[in-house]
């Protein structure tokens, strides 16, 4: 089950945050001698910093709570599309905003009845790949899942083995059927029913780690 977090700080993280450290050190080293030079009162020259520093880390909380935020992928659920280790960044306003379509990457809050144990938690945000539509009625045999009678024609990578069974699914409106590309590794909608839209993060628009792999998964 793909749990997505910021619990894990790799070596080159740490040293990205050294560097930006440094870099502040020498910042405030610079401003220290604008200060000589120009005569500027101390307490002034804090207050405008200050300020500098609000605006920044206003923007910065605005951005992740209703525009963009980044997720780390711990576990295989999503491989081959999402490899463990992976980092990726959600776009909140293109489900909040935008469409939301069948094959798109979702990332979505814990749904209660997930109960698949693990590293999942109530707290934990998930990954999956939307397979049902509002209204949708779903099946599987032979490895071969069907949408309204017809077989899915899917365009993106995944495991051809499809481990657990649908059955028969109809999606309710406003809620979606997800299910992981690892099929026989996904804890999904096959176990705890379906999604509602009030659970949807955002929808995955971009890898950024590993370099090798940047793009849209």
């Amino acid at each position: 089950m793909t749990r997505l977090g910021w619990s894990l700080v790799s070596d080159e993280q740490k040293h990205h945050v050294q560097n930006i450290v440094d870099e502040v050190h020498e910042a405030v080293e610079d401003a220290s001698e604008q200060i000589a030079k120009t005569g500027k009162a101390p307490i002034r020259w804090i207050a405008e910093w200050l300020g500098i520093i609000l605006v920044a880390l206003s923007a910065a909380f605005l951005i992740r709570a209703y525009v963009f935020q980044t997720f780390y992928i711990p576990s295989v659920s999503m491989v081959p599309t999402l490899q463990v280790g992976d980092r990726i960044i959600v776009s909140k306003l293109s489900t909040a905003f935008g469409d939301i379509n069948r094959g798109d990457v979702i990332v979505f809050k814990h749904p209660p009845r997930e109960q698949c144990g693990g590293d999942t938690g109530p707290n934990s945000d998930l990954v999956k790949r939307i397979i049902g539509m509002p209204g949708d009625e779903l099946t599987s045999r032979n490895n071969k899942i069907f949408v309204n009678g017809k077989k899915l024609v899917e365009h993106w990578q995944h495991d051809p083995t499809l481990g657990s069974d649908i059955g028969y699914v109809k999606v309710p409106k406003g809620q979606y059927f997800m299910m992981g590309d690892n099929r026989p590794s996904s804890c999904d909608s096959r176990m705890w029913g379906t999604l509602p839209k009030s659970l949807i993060v955002g929808k995955v628009v971009l890898r950024i780690w590993p370099l090798s792999h940047f793009g849209h998964p």
